[in-house]
Order: structure tokens, then C-alpha cells, then sequence
């Protein structure tokens, strides 16, 4: 009987040194599961961190290193890498994306403008041809308006406006050459005062019965002209009676007899001026004005 409990207890001394055992190995497998489970968010903290990457990207994008060395050594490079690229700025992929939207506004602003620019250098093109086409019409008429007008004005004689740059007409000058009764053909710079300034009426009047204009006013043209030439002028102011209104500022006589009115300054008191206005045909043969006829204005 004691020989069995003897062995009895001693069977339950193994089962609980057996015990002992089985708790020892389960508390150090739960330290060692402990420590792996922090030594795995440490590396995952670490790899989120440092490598800015989880751990399942990493597994999809990368194959597994076996040898530590290899990996120290190739980590090692890698950030090396890393250090000659210098700070970083993890700001630059939006910065990227800003002028990157800008570039692209201001290239198409920039085609725009170039298109624009084109277009406008097209219609200047087109402008200019115009231009060239109508002054060009309107010289030629001008310019044989010009060879009746000027023998008209002094009683025979000849002229004639050419182009200085045919080749060039947004540019060129106009040239006149006149010649007189009883002189040479020459440039208008060689004739006399009087003929300078015949010459250039008898253009103005050509260039008037070419484009008509309702009004025009004319300053004293005539006071280098001669007493016949001073008649013709203010004959052919007659011609334009239905199309053409002139105000004439004249000294001259014969220029006067030929106006529909005249209007005078006059001062009957000292430093009050007056405008005094009469129709020449309110004038009677003997010199008398019409009552009716003065005014003042």
C-alpha cells in the first residue's frame, strides 16, 4: 500500500514538473510572440516612416531580400542616392500640378496671340492693297484732272504730277513739273512765287473736282498772284457755285468782285469790333448798298 502511494506521488511530482515545463514554454513562446508582434510594427512604423510605403505596396512592388548583407549594403546605397539628391520637396508634385496649369494658360494665351498677330497682319495685308488700289485710282484722276485744270488757271501752258516711288505707293512723294506760257518745262521749285502758288490752286481746285467737298477755306492764296491771274482765280471759284462752299480771307480785289458776300471787320468805338456783312448783289452801279441788304452780325 505505501509502495503504490509512492509511486503515485511521485507520478504527480513528474505531471507537475511536466506542467512546470508546459507553462514555462508557453509563457516564453508568448514573450517571444510578443516580441516579434513589437519588432513587426516597429519595422512597419519604420518602413511607413522612412520609405513612406506599406507593407502590402512593398510586397507587390518588390521582391524579397534574403541576405542581410546584401540588403545593408544595397539600403545603404540607396541612401546614399538619397543624400545627393538634397532636401526634398514634398510640396513639389502639387507645385508641379499649379505651373503645370499655368504653362498650359499661358501657352494658349500664347497661340491665341500669335493667331491674333497673324490675323492682323493679314488684314493689314489686305489694308494696304486697298489702299494702294484706291490712291493709285485716285492719282490717275487727279493727275489728268491736273493738265486741264493748270492751262485753265494761267492761260495755257502744261503740268504734270508723277510719283517719285511708283514701286512704293504707301510711301512715295508726288512731284509737279509745270511749265507756263512762255517758259520751259521745270520743278515747281524753280517757278516764282505767284506761279508756286497758281500751280498749287490749280492742284486744290483738281483735286475738289475729283472729290467734291461741301466746304473749304482758303486763307490768303491768292496774294502772291498778279491782277490777270487773280481774275482767273476767282473765275474758276464760280465753276464750284453748286457743290462747294468757300470762305475766302482776301485782300484782293478782283477776288472780292467775284464773292456772293463779303463780311467786314469794322470799329466804330474804340475797342468794339464789328462784323458788318453785304451781298454784292444788293450793290447798285452807282456804289450804293440796298437798306435791306446791310446787316450786321
Amino acid at each position: 500500500m505505501y509502495q503504490e502511494i509512492s509511486e503515485e506521488d511521485e507520478n504527480l511530482s513528474q505531471l507537475n514538473q511536466q506542467q512546470k515545463e508546459k507553462l514555462a514554454e508557453k509563457t516564453k513562446s508568448e514573450v517571444t510572440k510578443n516580441y516579434q508582434e513589437n519588432l513587426l510594427d516597429q519595422r512597419l512604423t519604420y518602413l511607413q516612416e522612412e520609405y513612406h510605403i506599406t507593407f502590402e505596396k512593398a510586397q507587390q512592388d518588390y521582391e524579397p531580400m534574403t541576405k542581410d548583407e546584401e540588403t545593408r549594403g544595397k539600403i545603404q546605397r540607396l541612401r546614399q542616392k538619397i543624400e545627393q539628391l538634397g532636401p526634398v520637396n514634398l510640396n513639389a508634385i502639387e507645385q508641379y500640378e499649379e505651373v503645370s496649369q499655368r504653362y498650359e494658360f499661358l501657352n494658349k494665351q500664347r497661340e491665341d496671340l500669335l493667331t491674333a498677330k497673324n490675323q492682323l497682319f493679314t488684314t493689314m495685308d489686305e489694308m494696304d492693297e486697298e489702299v494702294k488700289t484706291r490712291f493709285k485710282d485716285i492719282f490717275e484722276k487727279i493727275r489728268e484732272q491736273f493738265k486741264v485744270v493748270f492751262p485753265n488757271m494761267f492761260g495755257g501752258g502744261r503740268a504734270e504730277l508723277f510719283l517719285t516711288d511708283p514701286n512704293d505707293l504707301l510711301n512715295t512723294g508726288i512731284e509737279i513739273e509745270a511749265q507756263p506760257p512762255g517758259k520751259k518745262l521745270q520743278n515747281l521749285g524753280l517757278l516764282s512765287g505767284g506761279e508756286r502758288a497758281l500751280t498749287a490752286i490749280a492742284l486744290l481746285f483738281s483735286i475738289i473736282q475729283v472729290r467734291p467737298i461741301p466746304f473749304c477755306i482758303l486763307d490768303e492764296v491768292e496774294a502772291a498772284l498778279d491782277e490777270a491771274n487773280i481774275l482767273r482765280f476767282a473765275n474758276y471759284l464760280q465753276t464750284f457755285n453748286n457743290d462747294t462752299q468757300f470762305i475766302v480771307v482776301t485782300h484782293r480785289k478782283g477776288t472780292m468782285e467775284a464773292c456772293n458776300v463779303l463780311y467786314g471787320i469794322t470799329m466804330e468805338e474804340s475797342g468794339v469790333s464789328k462784323i458788318v456783312s453785304v451781298r454784292l448783289e444788293d450793290v447798285a452801279e452807282n456804289g450804293q448798298i440796298a437798306v435791306e441788304g446791310k446787316g450786321k452780325a
